[in-house]
């Protein structure tokens, strides 16, 4: 399963992060609106330890699913901001409040949305993979 589509990927990482609780899901198509990447997946976590659980949950399901691992990771100090390169795909991994504070969403309101509809039917085949249960200690 190494080669996968941009939307493929970026519907299984929304998929990942919605069975482990991630909160208010935008994926951003930019291809047409930037050369940084095909999409964005915006989540929100209610807390730093959720933060952190889901960045290693993607990282984790999608090295196995996909065999793919991030070019490039970043966090800020306090580890409420993480970040995943996938070169196609740009995963913000984001607290509550940097969400509010940062509105990237805002930023790139000229790309289009993609529907939660349409990454659900592009992931399904992915749902039985996806085992959130290792990952209980995060959610809160």
């Amino acid at each position: 399963m190494k080669d996968v589509t941009s939307k493929k990927l970026v519907s299984t990482i929304a998929r990942i992060l919605d069975d482990n609780k991630g909160k208010d899901i935008v994926i951003l198509n930019v291809a047409n609106v930037s050369v940084l990447s095909d999409y964005f997946v915006i989540v929100t976590a209610n807390s730093t330890p959720q933060v952190k659980g889901l960045t290693e949950n993607v990282k984790d399901k999608i090295k196995e699913l996909f065999d793919r691992i991030p070019q490039g990771k970043e966090n800020d100090a306090k580890n409420r901001w993480n970040l995943l390169d996938y070169g196609d795909v740009v995963v913000h991994i984001m607290h509550f409040e940097q969400r509010e504070l940062y509105q990237i969403e805002k930023f790139w309101n000229h790309a289009l949305k993609m529907d939660r509809e349409t990454w659900e039917k592009e992931s399904l085949e992915f749902a039985k993979y996806i085992d959130n249960s290792d990952n209980q200690n995060f959610i809160n």
